[in-house]
């Protein structure tokens, strides 16, 4: 007779906001932190460039049901543009391709050019870039020294704020739809500046509901392993803080029992449309959805890891 095969690492659950290092694959982040957490089952939000730092998302265990709406949900970065140079990459990692003069380049102009890219704007996705074609991601094409057809897509930026100038650099801040890259954006504004730009730094301020959370650098996780699970379970945020914007809704024990089988219910002076946080008591039980005919479905059961 076989045994039965065994299970590893520990069943972790919650979210941990790590603060991933320059340099570091948002993968390589991933699987560092969760060898040092032992944990079961981990993931992360969608991918932060080795070349910018900032927040990343780590959902162990039941949250990473949740990963999808974080990795829909809006993105916060800083930035810092440099005018003048226009680069192969759309960042300092790349070869200078031009060169323009800055001179006469003032505050005022820069303000003006980064109102027209708030709203619902185009972008034409960069070449160096995770999107595939033909079973193949850009930037595997753009090394190859392969450029292809992209079609622009739809962003939103809600929020573009100017920082600190001291010219040929200026910083800024920007709150933005998923989708949005921040290189091109860059690129787009030196444009409409009339002399290219390119970003030489970039960091991931906060993901979704997670914009005035503290961060956690690897030093510290590294250290909190030396003393125990405990006290890295510490740093972890409950799995239902990936949702904090969302309406929720209460049931009680009948309601709970068809919910967990999959089944619609009922629920008074529930929203009328759209996502829902789902509570039994006090206790996340899962997402809901809320149908045409008013009951809420549920989509994502939480317990079971």
């Amino acid at each position: 007779m076989g045994g039965r095969r065994r299970i590893r690492g520990r069943p972790v659950s919650g979210i941990l906001l790590l603060d991933k290092p320059l340099g570091l694959s948002s993968n390589h982040a991933l699987q560092r932190v969760k060898r040092l957490y032992d944990a079961r089952k981990a993931g992360h939000t969608g991918s932060l460039d080795p070349l910018a730092d900032g927040m990343l998302p780590i959902c162990f265990g039941d949250a990473t049901k949740l990963s999808a709406f974080l990795l829909d949900a809006n993105k916060h970065y800083r930035f810092r543009v440099r005018l003048g140079q226009t680069t192969a990459t759309g960042d300092a990692e790349g070869e200078v391709i031009r060169e323009c003069s800055i001179d006469g380049i003032t505050a005022e102009q820069i303000e003006g050019a980064l109102a027209g890219f708030v709203g619902l704007i185009q972008q034409l996705p960069p070449m160096y870039s995770a999107i595939k074609r033909q079973g193949k991601r850009l930037y595997e094409l753009a090394r190859e020294g392969v450029e292809v057809e992209r079609e622009p897509r739809a962003v939103t930026i809600h929020e573009l704020q100017l920082g600190a100038i001291e010219l040929p650099d200026f910083e800024l801040s920007v709150s933005c739809s998923k989708g949005t890259y921040v290189r091109t954006l860059a690129e787009d504004i030196g444009e409409a500046l009339g002399c290219g730009a390119h970003v030489v730094a970039l960091r991931r301020t906060g993901v979704g509901p997670y914009t005035d959370y503290p961060m956690h650098k690897m030093e510290l996780l590294e250290q909190q392993a030396v003393q125990g699970a405990a006290a890295l379970d510490a740093l972890l945020l409950p799995t239902d803080t990936a949702l904090a914007d969302w309406p929720e809704v209460r049931v009680g024990a009948d309601s709970g029992f068809y919910l967990r089988q999959g089944q619609p219910v009922l629920v008074p002076k529930a929203p009328t449309q759209g996502w829902v946080r789902i509570y039994l008591g006090d206790q996340f039980m899962a997402v809901g959805e809320v149908q045409d005919d008013g009951r809420i479905a549920p989509r994502r059961l939480m317990g079971g890891g």
